[in-house]
């Protein structure tokens, strides 16, 4: 099963000395690039899960509508909120969406699984740093999703081959054809690959001036749309499931 996410999160670079880029320029991109991912995925005729940043929910109401409206799961990112503001978003976006959130990503900020469970979430999908050390450090895999304090914990994929985790930056960076295969050696082992991509990944990065890395502007843009679409064939070729993560683990 290849369980597909993204992450719907502000682009966390400044803009390059001499350049202004506001906060509505920051929210517009998002969902432009959005957009573009809901396009791909329509016409392969693919479910997936997409975690929005829990800062961002009220300001994106109509987008998370669009999103849920084609099928796909909504479910949250916490990049730096406190536990009253995801209750609040939670509470909010399951009255807005008529469904409920069942799912939550974290990275550095991680709140108590106790808390999560109270809030009524289901499952766990934390994610690490991506960067171009990061494929280089982490050799330890966890490929089944556990049971804690009423929650499911569901681990980052790593290939038991090349010991690539399937995180963004090795999405973005790796020639799609060994990414393919490293897609069907995983699954010739493990029950599930979870992939996750981020939103601002697909910003064309020539025509908005942020100040990131270098590695981190390669084949993104319109190149990232080709990728996803050339996976999303792929996958389709191959016959292989696909569902979204809520589906998957209940």
């Amino acid at each position: 099963m290849i369980l597909l996410t993204f992450n719907i999160t502000n682009i966390e670079a400044e803009a390059k000395v001499g350049s202004q880029i506001t906060s509505d320029e920051r929210l517009k991109i998002i969902e432009e690039n959005t957009k573009a991912i809901l396009r791909i995925l329509d016409v392969h005729d693919t479910k997936a899960s997409f975690f929005v940043e829990v800062s961002l929910t009220e300001k994106l109401k109509n987008l998370i509508k669009a999103i849920s409206s084609k099928g796909h799961e909504i479910a949250f990112y916490n990049r730096d909120s406190n536990l009253a503001e995801i209750e609040n978003a939670k509470k909010n976006i399951q009255e807005f969406l008529e469904k409920q959130i069942r799912g939550i990503r974290q990275k550095d900020i991680k709140i108590p699984q106790e808390d999560l469970k109270l809030m009524e979430f289901n499952y766990v999908s934390n994610i690490d740093n991506a960067n171009i050390l990061f494929p280089f450090k982490r050799l330890k895999r966890d490929t089944e999703i556990t049971e804690e304090n009423g929650l499911s914990i569901v681990p980052e994929s790593i290939s038991p081959y090349s010991q690539l985790p399937y995180n963004d930056f090795v999405f973005q960076i790796l020639p799609m054809k060994y990414y393919q295969n490293m897609v069907l050696e995983t699954l010739q082992n493990e029950e599930f690959v979870l992939i996750y991509l981020n939103a601002w990944q697909f910003t064309d990065f020539k025509k908005y001036a942020f100040d990131i890395p270098f590695y981190r502007s390669l084949f993104s843009g319109r190149k990232m749309e080709d990728k996803l679409d050339a996976l999303l064939s792929f996958i389709n070729e191959k016959d292989m499931a696909t569902s979204r993560m809520k589906d998957y683990i209940f």
